[in-house]
């Protein structure tokens, strides 16, 4: 039986990853932070069976511990402060984590791994954000990274860092560049689950409008449920390498907002959204599209849920939530 430890458990990603891990007969480790985490009920809810330790990946010594007791085959790092228009109010917290955090994790696995380094697999959750200013459309494993954000620039300093540990140590450490991934699992504080939340409430008369920030930035956008099975699969090949996952479509936020708004039969959705100077970025990432060639010719993977289906699911979930706590 496998092992695997996964920082950012109580992420989406986290989730996801570990109900595919266990359906793979794993035995699950998850890192979680703090004793008193108010995610941990989700954890224990949504995949009971995974195993869970107290640790921070800004704090080295917790890691050694949780690698020690975990005695893991791979390990998953989700783990990082990952709203991005939060790390401009918090740089240096989104730097120690979402970076730091990574070296941490890197120093932990290969201290933890001994002589024999190719015993753990280390994966990276690395981010389109890396790529900012965009210098090729698509963008691609090659594609300069020029960040605009501090979560962005975090974001580079591990992705690098991952590359120098492989290359410097020769561990088995691998890269996921994934671009923009939803799910019904994504916290309310992205702009995507806000809008599928907002349409729910709008068509159930709990909510006047939504207010957003710049409705024409595109994104390259898929299905966090399919993205963790490309982690899964980088962590199977003989050679560790760097992967962009990611759909090669871009859609607009305006886009989302139709296909939203259509599926609870609102045409005429332009009155009902606002847009707020506060939820602009100080720099813009205007778009981001991804070249998955790479990932699926030497993984095989490629994307299952398309965007319109993807909203459409949010939507639904969104549906349901708001009816069962409304009573509606």
């Amino acid at each position: 039986m496998k092992r695997a430890l996964v920082t950012g458990i109580t992420g989406q990603d986290g989730l996801y990853l570990s109900e595919l891990l266990l359906e793979k007969g794993y035995e699950v480790y998850g890192l979680i932070r703090g004793q008193n985490n108010p995610k941990a009920d989700l954890v224990r809810s949504v995949v009971p069976d995974v195993r869970l330790l107290t640790g921070d990946i800004t704090d080295l010594s917790s890691l050694i511990r949780a690698l020690s007791t975990a005695q893991p085959d791979e390990v998953y790092n989700l783990g990082a402060v990952s709203f991005v228009a939060y790390s401009w109010e918090n740089a240096r917290l989104t730097s120690d984590v979402t970076g730091l955090g990574v070296l941490n994790v890197l120093e932990a696995t290969r201290l933890h791994a001994g002589p024999d380094l190719s015993k753990v697999r280390f994966y990276q959750a690395s981010s389109s954000e890396m790529f900012g200013k965009v210098q090729d459309v698509p963008q691609r494993e090659s594609t300069l990274l020029w960040p605009r954000s501090p979560y962005g620039v975090a974001k580079v300093y591990g992705h690098y860092m991952t590359i120098n540990y492989r290359e410097s140590y020769g561990m088995h450490a691998s890269s996921g560049i994934l671009f923009n991934h939803e799910s019904p699992r994504r916290g309310p504080e992205f702009v995507t689950r806000k809008i599928t939340q907002a349409v729910a409430r709008i068509s159930l008369g709990l909510q006047d409008s939504v207010a957003l920030g710049n409705l024409d930035a595109k994104r390259d956008w898929g299905f966090a449920g399919d993205y963790v099975e490309a982690m899964w699969l980088m962590l199977q090949q003989e050679k560790a390498d760097d992967y962009v996952v990611a759909t090669g479509e871009t859609h607009s936020i305006r886009e989302f907002l139709e296909i939203a708004f259509a599926h609870v039969g609102i045409e005429d959705w332009q009155h009902l959204v606002t847009q707020d100077p506060r939820f602009f970025r100080p720099a813009e990432v205007d778009l981001l599209i991804g070249d998955p060639t790479k990932a699926r010719e030497q993984l095989g993977w490629q994307p299952k849920v398309g965007f319109e289906d993807l909203v459409r699911m949010m939507v639904d979930s969104d549906l349901a939530e708001q009816r069962k706590t409304s009573g509606r």
